[in-house]
Order: structure tokens, then sequence, then C-alpha cells
């Protein structure tokens, strides 16, 4: 079981939060990197240690691939300026993600329009 915290979440869960938070600001406002699109961080997976953090993000505008290839690229700074936002005894390495669940989601939507769209069979 977590251990609970003030306000009632584990500390590791506001670690993720302001992790989160501090990303998405930096990756809109730092991030200079033609390559990289619109991204949208989502979410923020950190290990148990504080070691690792898996920076879940999508691209609204711009291709996937060269999105992730600015991303990795600028790993390094992402990381470093994050350590001059939030005092942690470790800065977590980042490792970035493609979530799919924005796409699966209007696939699917696209999908119960269409089925909702046919005309019922009579007998």
């Amino acid at each position: 079981m977590k251990k609970q915290q003030r306000n009632g979440f584990a500390r590791i869960d506001r670690v993720k939060e302001q992790i989160t938070r501090e990303l998405a600001e930096l990756v809109r406002t730092s991030l200079k990197d033609p390559r990289a699109g619109f991204i949208t961080i989502n979410d923020v997976d950190v290990s148990r240690d504080y070691s690792h953090a898996t920076v879940h993000y999508t691209v609204l505008n711009g291709d996937r691939d060269s999105s992730a290839a600015a991303l990795e690229h600028a790993k390094g700074f992402l990381r470093s300026e994050l350590s001059k936002q939030i005092k942690l005894f470790r800065i977590p390495e980042l490792h970035f993600q493609y979530d799919e669940s924005l796409e699966r989601g209007v696939h699917l939507s696209s999908l119960i329009e269409q089925v909702a769209s046919e005309k019922p069979i009579e007998d």
C-alpha cells in the first residue's frame, strides 16, 4: 500500500504531476527544434526510485517520427532544465513513448458513427 502524505497523495504522485507540468511547459516554450511539431505531454510514469520517467506524448500537427527524433535529441536539455525547476535528489532519466490512445479514440468514434448511420435491417 502506498504511503499517504499531505492532501491524501503519495509523494510519487505529486512528483509525477510536477514533472508533467514542467515538461509540458518546457516543450511548449523552450523546444525550438522545427521537427517537433505541436507536442502535448499527456502523462508521466516515474519509477519508485525516481531514476526513470516514461513520458507519454502525442503530436497534433507534424510527423510522429520527426517529433520523436526531436524529443530524443532534446532529452539531455529537458532533463537539465527539469533539474532547475524541481528539487529532487535524483532527476529521472527521460524515456519518451508516443501515446496512441487519442488516435484509437478517434478511430473508435468513427466506427461508432459509421455503425449508427447504417440503416437497421428490417425483418
